[in-house]
């Protein structure tokens, strides 16, 4: 499976496809804390926030169809933290539990020092237990517990801040 996906910068005309698998997220409220469909127009800010040699947006390509991405985003916006950033993956529906997210998360671990990321973290609801089990697979720790911040159909949920220390 590894030679068959491919990561590249993602180019605008990827944002439809981008959009596309995080919203095929948002039912199952186990991902996002979004409740409705975003449109490519609320994504477009977030998309030109990114850029390849410090906070890149990947999209992942199987048998060269792109199934998921990875998004690098600043934490806290001040320069302080510039070494710190958040790492968000998401995989189109036909994609997960295929064992792509192994793959993909090394990659970003990987890239990290080309980046000058010197920590990487995850913000995962409390209940993502597959994407929680993911990330501590690769020596992510708990970093933070934010209870109840998040309500999703009327259920408080937790979120789980990972952090991992890039060497």
């Amino acid at each position: 499976m590894d030679g068959k996906i491919t990561f590249r910068d993602a180019k605008i005309e990827d944002l439809p496809k981008i959009v596309e698998i995080y919203n095929s997220t948002i039912e199952s409220r186990m991902v996002t804390a979004d409740t409705e469909p975003v449109s490519i127009e609320d994504r477009l800010p977030w998309f030109n926030e990114h850029t390849p040699s410090k906070r890149p947006l990947w999209v992942v390509e199987y048998e060269g169809v792109i199934c998921g991405w990875i998004s690098f985003q600043s934490f806290y916006g001040r320069p302080a933290y510039d070494s710190t950033a958040e790492l968000s993956i998401y995989f189109s529906e036909d994609s997960r539990g295929k064992g792509l997210g192994k793959i993909t998360l090394q990659h970003a671990i990987d890239a990290c020092p080309k980046l000058k990321i010197k920590n990487l973290l995850g913000f995962i609801f409390a209940h993502n237990e597959p994407s929680i089990r993911l990330f501590k697979k690769y020596q992510f720790e708990k970093w933070g517990h934010l209870p109840e911040v998040a309500e999703l159909d009327g259920v408080k949920r937790d979120l789980v801040i990972l952090g991992k220390k890039i060497d």
